[in-house]
């Protein structure tokens, strides 16, 4: 439904800052979880939204991206250090500064597979999410 508004190349891709992954990885993030709460339950929309707070707020980020680790190939992790060390000046309301720091590795690495199209893997990597914090 997206490919045609990606159009850049996986070098061009690997130049954007972390941030523009973590950007991008944070709406995909915030799109897979509330579809996958409308397809498994059956609340109104408020409630799917309180439910999906719990998935997307930065400590449980921060602590998937901690179950995810091991998971990862040697390339998410440096897609990960390199969202991790990235200067964020964003002073977080309901975080810790390390969670926060976590957090933006977490989208960074899911919008940089959404970004490169590496669909499988993104949607391996998502579905593991849901299960981490079910």
């Amino acid at each position: 439904m997206f490919d045609d508004l990606i159009i850049k190349n996986e070098t061009e891709i690997n130049m954007m800052s972390p941030l523009t992954w973590a950007y991008v990885g944070d709406s995909v993030y915030e799109l897979y979880v509330r579809t996958y709460l409308s397809n498994n339950t059956n609340l109104n929309p408020h409630k799917m939204h309180i439910k999906a707070i719990k998935y997307v707020k930065a400590n449980a980020q921060a602590r998937i991206l901690y179950e995810l680790m091991n998971d990862l190939t040697d390339e998410e992790r440096e897609i990960v250090r390199r969202g991790r060390n990235t200067e964020n000046h964003h002073l977080p309301k309901n975080a810790s500064n390390m969670e926060y720091m976590y957090s933006t590795a977490f989208e960074s690495l899911i919008g940089y597979l959404y970004l490169t199209k590496q669909n499988k893997r993104l949607k391996i990597v998502l579905e593991k999410c849901i299960r981490i914090n079910d």
